[in-house]
């Protein structure tokens, strides 16, 4: 059995391979996003565990659950920050 590659089946080769690479591409984002965001979730609830280390000696607790560390995660530090106003004032 012999392929003759002529320039249609090249064409269709080519278009393939686009194809595919593109789906890739868009498929890959997510997931960069998604283990992007479980990095900074787990690193916002170090940090959150920090402050609760040290504001013991000050009476000082912040609840550590997956919305604080969610929030802390996505925003950073201004995410802590905010917690622990949240938490003077209520």
């Amino acid at each position: 059995m012999v392929i003759e590659l002529d320039f249609s089946n090249i064409f269709v080769i080519i278009g393939c391979l686009v194809i595919l690479w593109v789906v890739g591409k868009i498929f890959s984002i997510p997931v960069k996003a998604i283990f992007k965001l479980i990095g900074n979730s787990i690193l916002g609830g170090l940090l959150i565990f920090v402050i609760n280390l040290i504001g013991g000696a000050f009476h000082f607790h912040i609840g550590l659950n997956v919305g604080t560390s969610l929030l802390v995660g996505i925003l950073g530090l201004p995410g802590a920050i905010l917690l622990i106003i949240l938490k003077l004032f209520i």
